[in-house]
């Protein structure tokens, strides 16, 4: 058995003059829900191509389930299951007939396709209208026809890219649910490309950060935070009447940074843990009432923007492919 579900050491690859993976290495655990993160022209959708076997490497290795996806795809593609940004489904065929050819496709047995392809159809929500044809679709509909035939065959693991792009918030939810279902119960692999940092930060175990071509974080939420060095968010709770002063006080302490002021509290950054003692004794000192001072969790998105702009600093960020 592979010790990882996904490894990745040295690779690179090029469109002409432009480098789109530049040496990069990584390897996912089995099991595991593994964001792969970064704006347009990052190089995340060559990545899963090339994981895919549908580009070769110009260097380095790559293994999927200890399998090479150029010289072994048929038996990867037996065991991996994917959704592209722009899922092809057969629109002249209904739900039921595209799933039953990928169920032949991906070698399920046939004795068990009719059993799979009802129960992807009712899982995705689709059973009523199975035996319309694709093309009169909704965009939605589709995208969760294209999520069925991407878990059909129960594959080891499955890369997944934009899964819920289209759906609304309870289609997107039953996804979500589903990812860790396969995850934590069947012990599946989810390689997930998502521009949405919120859908990351609730699903994935950790993430990798992509800035054109180049690997520049990778780790969970937690280890990127003091990684970056991300200032912590505060919410401050005075009494009403006692907001403009302790603005005040906030202005005298020029390690608090970002201060806004709400309806019912004031907010602060700062990285430095020890300005939070300071700032309470001096709110008590100038006779202010206090009601809460709280940390506010680091989100996922803070980090992205802030590895962003760090790469923006070093000029790496010049525009290329996906």
């Amino acid at each position: 058995m592979a010790s990882h579900a996904i490894h990745i050491e040295g690779v690179t690859r090029r469109f002409g003059d432009t480098l789109a993976v530049d040496d990069l290495s990584l390897s996912v655990d089995v099991g595991e829900v593994f964001g792969f993160l970064g704006h347009n022209g990052a190089g995340k959708t060559t990545t899963v191509r090339l994981l895919n076997g549908v580009l070769a490497a110009d260097s380095g290795q790559l293994h999927v389930l200890g399998l090479d996806p150029q010289t072994q795809g048929p038996q990867l593609r037996a065991r991996t299951g994917v959704l592209t940004e722009t899922p092809s489904l057969d629109e002249r065929l209904t739900a039921i007939d595209n799933l039953t050819i990928y169920a032949d496709l991906y070698g399920v047995a046939v004795q068990q396709v009719k059993q799979r392809v009802s129960t992807m159809l009712e899982t995705f929500g689709l059973s009523e209208r199975a035996q319309e044809k694709v093309g009169g679709y909704s965009k939605g509909m589709k995208q969760r026809l294209a999520l069925a035939r991407s878990f059909l065959h129960q594959p080891d693991v499955i890369f997944l890219d934009e899964p819920t792009s289209g759906l609304d918030p309870v289609a997107a939810q039953e996804v979500h649910e589903m990812i860790r279902h396969v995850s934590q119960d069947e012990g599946r692999t989810v390689f997930l490309c998502t521009h949405n940092l919120v859908e990351a930060q609730r699903l994935c175990h950790r993430v990798a950060v992509m800035e054109q071509g180049h690997l520049v974080a990778m780790g969970t939420p937690k280890e990127l935070t003091h990684e970056v060095g991300t200032a912590v968010t505060y919410r401050l709770e005075v009494a009403q009447e006692q907001q403009a002063a302790a603005l005040a006080v906030i202005s005298r302490m020029p390690v608090l940074q970002d201060v806004e002021a709400g309806d019912e509290a004031l907010t602060f950054a700062s990285s430095e843990r020890d300005s939070v003692p300071d700032l309470l004794n001096q709110l008590i000192a100038a006779g202010i009432r206090v009601y809460a001072l709280t940390p506010q969790a680091t989100s996922l998105e803070d980090i992205y923007l802030a590895l962003h702009a760090r790469e923006v600093n070093k000029g790496k960020v010049l525009g290329g492919v996906r």
